[in-house]
This record gives structure tokens, sequence and C-alpha cells, in this order.
């Protein structure tokens, strides 16, 4: 009779226990940390514990972010915001294979511009390597073109190639992309509407973006340095966010396959500003698609 008393209390006392694991299992989880990368749905932070931090983004999960003098206020953010170099403070719950399922992302108004100054400015190296390579594809094809059995012209083929690898590898170390797909949309001057020739490129850019694995989006705006540097300003945001939602509802590119829509004002101009067909080159939009290194497998 004892043995069965003390059976039945193990038993109740075990269950017990594995309700109690199931309940601490469940329970709400705050972290703080840095975004150090953006992989479709997920994202990876550096926290004080623990240096990469896999948290999973969902259709349900809440970006805000936290403004007024007492914080008090929050304003509803796109996932788009979510970007590398972002203090964020992730409350969730692990499921059941230990990964953090974010319900809600919050972060500081300038934290976010500080992030947005980081970016833009690894953008102009990244574009001036990317010129570059261009260059350097230029002068392969000429080679290409001319007597393929002058060992001199050979020589200057392979020397140039291996300067296009070297180029493709100083870019690898800016961050953790590789571009798979790239359109330049240019608008008249004052203009950010997108020119109906250029929407067939952007679908088109879209629907490649969609066999890769894990793709990001990324879009940056430009602007002409004829006018104001406010006024600049706002025009490449605008032209930033009108490819952008032109991607999202006409090419049905995903929220969380789509970084912060960059406004670069008058930074990289890669033209002559002087000339009319300098400003129109000025005036652009760059689209890219990025796929991360390490899914790659590269």
């Amino acid at each position: 009779m004892q043995r069965s008393v003390r059976a039945v209390v193990l038993s109740g006392s075990l269950i017990t226990l594995l309700l109690f694991c199931d309940i601490v299992i469940a329970q709400t989880t705050k972290v703080n940390g840095l975004i150090t990368g953006r992989n479709a749905a997920s994202m990876t932070l550096q926290t004080s514990s623990e240096p990469k931090l896999v948290v999973l983004l969902t259709d349900a999960t809440q970006v805000a972010q936290i403004q007024g003098v007492f914080k008090a206020r929050r304003k509803q953010m796109s996932m788009a915001a979510l970007i590398p170099g972002l203090q964020v403070q992730v409350e969730g719950a692990y499921n059941a294979q230990n990964e953090l399922v974010a319900s809600s992302v919050k972060f500081k108004g300038n934290d976010l511009e500080d992030a947005q100054t980081i970016q833009a400015g690894l953008q102009p190296a990244k574009e001036q390597i990317q010129q570059s390579q261009e260059e350097l594809e230029q002068q392969k094809a000429a080679l290409e073109r001319q007597q393929q059995q002058m060992a001199e012209a050979q020589a200057k083929i392979d020397v140039n190639k291996a300067a296009i690898e070297a180029a493709n590898k100083r870019f690898g170390q800016l961050d953790d992309y590789n571009i798979m797909d790239e359109v330049t949309v240019y608008f008249g001057n004052g203009k950010v509407a997108i020119d109906p020739k250029y929407k067939p490129q952007l679908l088109q850019l879209a629907e490649k973006a969609k066999t890769i694995t894990a793709f990001t989006i990324q879009v940056k705006g430009y602007a002409s340095s004829v006018g104001s540097v406010s006024l600049n300003q706002k025009l490449s945001e605008d032209r930033a966010n009108s490819v952008t939602q032109f991607l999202q509802q006409q090419g049905h590119i995903p929220l969380t396959n789509m970084l912060a829509p960059g406004a670069m004002g008058e930074s990289r101009q890669v033209g002559k500003d002087k000339t009319a067909e300098g400003q129109s080159q000025n005036r652009r939009v760059v689209v890219r698609v990025l796929q991360n290194k390490g899914v790659a497998g590269t």
C-alpha cells in the first residue's frame, strides 16, 4: 500500500515537473543585440552572451521604432528596416527546435539612422570595385577579339583574368553577399515615377530572384547635385520607395526578402552634373539581387 502511494506521488510530481518545463520553454524571452546579417526570413544577432543568435521572423512579427523623449511612443515599421548594423530588442519564444521566434522587434530611431549611415558608407567602396571589375571585363573582351595566337595578347588576358578574380575576392570581404543580378532605373529631372520602359526589366529581375535560394533585394536611390541637398535627398528616397513598391506589388517580392530602401541623395555621382547627360546618369535607382555567400557555398 505504501509503495502504491509513493508511486502515485512520484507520478504526480513527474507530471507537474513536465508541465512546468513546458511553461518555461514557452515563456517569452527578451534579448538585446546588434544585427550582423539578414537572410530572407531570419536575421543573426550579436548579443552579450551569444555571438551568432539566429532569430526567425514571421508574418506575425511586429516591428516598431521607439520614439519620443521618454521612448513611450512606437511607430510601426516594415521588416525591411531590419538591416545589418542596427541595435534591436527582440521579444519572442523558443520553438521545439530551440530557435528564437520573434513576436516583436523594437529599435530606436537614431540607431536606424546610424545603421543606414554605415550601409551608405560601404556602398561607394562596393561600386568602385564593381566599376573596376567592369573595366577589366571590357579589356578582356577587347583582347579576346584580337589574334589569340599572339603570346603577348594571351599573357595580358591571363593577367586581366587574375585581376578580376582578385577584385571579386576583395568585394566579398566587404560583406557576405554575391550580386546575382542588377538593373538601373533612370528618372527625369524632379521625377519619381518609374518610366514604363523599365518595368519589364524590373519584373524580369523579380522573376530571376525567385529562382535564387535565400535571395535579398537591395534598392538604392540617387539624385543629381542640381538643386538643394534636402530636395535631392527627398527625391532619392522617393525614387527608391517607388521602385521598392513596384517590386512588392507588381513583382510580388515578399517583404522579408527586401532590404530597407536606401536614400543616397547626391552621393556617388557617376556623371558630370555640369552637363545634361551627366545629370541624367545621376538621377537613378540601382536594384540588386543578392545571395548570402554562406547559402551559396562560396
